[in-house]
């Protein structure tokens, strides 16, 4: 399993490199997953969604840091 700095810089990554359609590959990604029945691996497409959201929308930095 992914550490959460990992996830973070995978998120970042994601963000800096696609910006908000970031978003929409997340999503692509866990319904394929989920068609062939790769549920964990959905499950983790799912996590880094949320953060890659939480990026896009301001309340996270790309470092990783939750702005409150």
């Amino acid at each position: 399993m992914m550490t959460e700095n990992e996830l973070n810089l995978l998120a970042a990554y994601m963000v800096d490199t696609h910006g908000r359609k970031a978003i929409q590959y997340a999503d692509t990604a866990v319904e394929e997953l989920e068609e062939i029945g790769e549920r964990l691996r959905a499950d983790a497409w799912r996590m880094l969604r949320g953060v890659v959201l939480e990026m896009v929308e301001g309340r996270r930095t790309l470092a990783g840091n939750t702005l409150h």
